[in-house]
């Protein structure tokens, strides 16, 4: 994408009203959704290849900054089953957006670009599928969900496990007592990326092909450096909220889901590069601590300098209730439940051992035989999109359902970057005890780039 001038912003909001005053379609059941994908690099090729395997999504266009990535998914897209047809290839994304002959965009960009393209697509008169975590910072969710509702369009967040049928039932069970009172949830990121992790490159100039200022946007503007780029941009905060938004996010959604809780009402965080192998920005270690109305402990662990499991089975969840336990993995889950002993058993001393075993297995088996139930699939998630876009019923993710699982994880950062225990006003979306906290719920964009409002 060109260097973007306050000019073409006028120009690129104006186009916007245009398209969206004359692009209303909305698809049957039976016709195709066209749609226009912005970028397509790891990520991005993951989500094309899910909306390829249905019929009905007919994919007119693709945008990328990087040329070799236009290129290969323009060749995919034509040689895909299902005759898709011509596919035109973009470099800038607001050419994109005004086509009048797109329903929806499918945004794959790193975080920093996703309220700008989301906002500017609800305004194009585009339906939205956008890559998790939804956003950069809380002030940019917030816009998001205004510019869906405004513009009344249909935006999903691409948390994939939210149109997951068994992720769906965990929540269901947990959510109806099937543990008890959860009092205590545990979220693990473990990875040991000792000793190398993503190196450590020096400054130095981009490859060809690679427009660097189009990459950086709104973000500040710094020399390019190979672990700022495509998917390494993960370690670095101006353009995503570190593994805690990458991973959590995920997990903070399914925990939602599951204790049918929209906000923390506290949070505390500790960590920092303690390993110290190579140039990211977050942390390889960290501990975020939530405090959950209904008094729920949430916790969220990345050990990236050790690869130990954190709970007593290896799981990415584990909720903790007064009458078992349920591990939760991508492809499964188990239940264990907890031997509750009679008051004469928790009073007496010393307890009679033989008695108190007999008790407890009472001819029964103690730990539920896990449920293998298949992966998470982003095809499920791709097609309850298409969908609502037909429909305009609510999608299993919806913008603002992803706005609170992102807020949380952000809030997180910030409590680490403050050092603070902060207390959160979810209605507001304002922290009540810390000003300096409240400063980090936003950033100054670059210039000339501007979040639309």
């Amino acid at each position: 994408m060109g260097k973007l001038t306050r000019r073409g912003f006028t120009t690129a909001a104006l186009a916007g009203l245009g398209t969206a005053l004359g692009a209303r379609r909305v698809p049957g059941a039976s016709e195709r959704v066209r749609l226009g994908f912005i970028g397509l690099g790891n990520r991005g090729d993951q989500v094309l290849d899910a909306f390829l395997q249905h019929k009905d999504a007919d994919v007119v266009a693709v945008c990328d900054i990087y040329q070799p990535y236009v290129d290969f998914a323009a060749k995919k897209v034509g040689t895909s089953p299902g005759g898709r047809g011509s596919c035109r290839a973009f470099r800038d994304y607001r050419k994109l957006l005004d086509r009048r002959d797109l329903d929806a965009v499918v945004v794959c960009t790193p975080d920093h670009w996703h309220a700008l393209m989301t906002v500017h697509a609800c305004q194009a008169g585009k339906d939205v599928y956008v890559e998790k975590p939804l956003s950069l910072c809380v002030a940019e969710g917030h816009r998001m969900v205004e510019a869906a509702r405004s513009h009344k369009r249909i935006v999903q967040v691409g948390i994939q496990r939210r149109s997951s049928a068994w992720c769906k039932e965990v929540a269901d069970f947990v959510r109806g007592g099937g543990i008890g009172k959860v009092t205590v949830v545990r979220c693990f990121h473990i990875q040991n990326e000792w000793p190398k992790g993503i190196g450590n490159p020096p400054d130095g100039e981009p490859p060809e092909g690679v427009d660097w200022d189009a990459w950086l946007g709104p973000a500040p503007k710094v020399r390019y450096n190979k672990n700022r780029t495509f998917y390494r941009f993960r370690w670095f905060y101006d353009y995503s909220g570190g593994q805690l938004t990458n991973f959590g996010v995920h997990y903070l959604a399914q925990i939602h889901a599951s204790l049918g809780a929209e906000a923390p009402r506290s949070v505390a965080a500790i960590g920092g590069k303690f390993a110290r192998y190579d140039n990211r920005e977050v942390p390889d270690t960290l501990e975020v601590l939530w405090h959950y109305p209904g008094d729920t402990l949430v916790t969220f662990s990345q050990f990236n300098a050790t690869a130990a499991p954190g709970a007593a089975r290896p799981c990415e969840i584990e909720f903790r209730g007064t009458k078992g336990t349920l591990y939760f993995n991508t492809n499964g889950y188990e239940v264990v439940p907890d031997t509750i002993l009679p008051n004469e058993f928790t009073a007496r001393t010393p307890v009679d051992r033989a008695q108190e075993r007999r008790y407890r297995t009472g001819g029964k088996r103690l730990i539920e035989p896990r449920k293998e139930m298949g992966s998470i699939k982003d095809a499920d998630h791709a097609r309850n999109f298409l969908d609502c876009v037909k429909s305009r019923e609510t999608p299993s993710c919806d913008v603002e359902f992803g706005h609170r699982a992102t807020t949380a994880a952000l809030v997180g950062n910030i409590a680490l970057k403050t050092r603070s225990l902060l207390d959160w006003d979810a209605k507001a979306e304002r922290f009540t005890n810390s000003a300096a906290a409240n400063k980090l719920l936003s950033y100054e964009y670059r210039a000339p780039y501007r979040l639309p409002t």
